[in-house]
């Protein structure tokens, strides 16, 4: 076997460790603009690896916006894609020892997720926003074959100033989620409450922080028991800071933070889990990210 991989590319155009939508200040200005403004940013990354280490890693996600007068439309799109190739042993003699025929690989998928968002905002006045929004995607090693929904609610623009913005948003989300696992379906309405922050550090540097938190307002029959009203929290906090590298490239350093009180059961494995046994997903997951942004329009 050779002792370096016989082959590794990397390549960065701006990449991700899992598919995440680009932590964001969520509040949209209506700023004035006499005709339609389009604005897009892309980003993708693609790690591959041979010999002692053998894993295929992928992500892209792309940003699309279409503001005219006081409507404004975007788009966001994200995945991520990993694979991995690792040595395992095996006793199959039982007799304490690894032999030379007890060596074995197994391919082990790591990250499988995707996600779809289109989010419509109405101006009323500088302040004062309706919006609207609808959402797909899935997370397979979270446990999720198909989570969907939709938003509606109210924003407002609390406080701004030259270096500071402050937003805030009420209102109500539905979210449909289908299982790995052999588990029924759950329909969950919740009240949705968003609270956004963004600071101008220089003219080439912003820092944003943003979290949301959904609150189930009826009663769920999960694969673990009913949990009541309440009982179901899930909550995004984002923070991120941006600056600019060149024209239409930027730099961005961030952090997502998802919390689920209510996690999907785990995805099964290939020997079943003993009767009535149904492991959860972690509630918890830490998402770290160094990335270059192409802002294509």
């Amino acid at each position: 076997m050779a002792r370096w991989p016989w082959m590794t590319l990397v390549f960065l155009l701006a990449g991700e460790a899992f598919a995440q939508t680009p932590p964001k200040f969520e509040y949209a200005k209506p700023e004035a603009v006499k005709e339609v403004e389009w604005k897009a940013t892309a980003q993708a990354g693609l790690i591959l690896t041979s010999g002692n280490s053998r894993s295929t890693a992928l992500s892209a996600s792309a940003n699309l916006s279409r503001k005219a007068g006081k409507d404004k439309f975007s788009l966001e799109a994200a995945g991520a894609y990993t694979r991995s190739d690792v040595l395992v042993a095996v006793d199959l003699d039982a007799n304490g020892s690894i032999g030379p025929t007890e060596i074995e690989r197994q391919d082990i998928q790591t990250a499988k997720n995707w996600l779809l968002k289109l989010r419509y905002d109405r101006f009323f006045t500088e302040h004062d926003s309706a919006y609207l929004a609808a959402r797909l995607g899935a997370d397979e090693l979270a446990g999720k074959q198909l989570a969907g929904g939709g938003q509606i609610g109210y924003s407002r623009l609390l406080y701004k100033s030259e270096m500071h913005e402050l937003a805030a948003e009420v209102g109500y989300d539905f979210t449909y989620e289908s299982y790995v696992a052999d588990a029924d379906a759950l329909a969950i309405h919740s009240a949705r409450l968003f609270l956004g922050y963004g600071a101008k550090l220089s003219e080439v540097t912003d820092v944003l922080l943003n979290v949301e938190t959904l609150l189930n307002l009826n009663a769920e029959d999960t694969p673990t028991g009913e949990v009541g009203a309440f009982g179901d929290t899930r909550v995004i906090s984002k923070a991120a800071l941006t600056t600019k590298l060149i024209s239409r490239i930027d730099l961005r350093i961030g952090a997502t933070l998802r919390f689920d009180d209510s996690p999907a059961p785990r995805p099964p494995f290939a020997i079943p889990f003993d009767a009535g046994f149904v492991p959860l997903a972690d509630s918890i997951d830490l998402t770290a990210e160094a990335v270059l942004i192409v802002h294509v329009l």
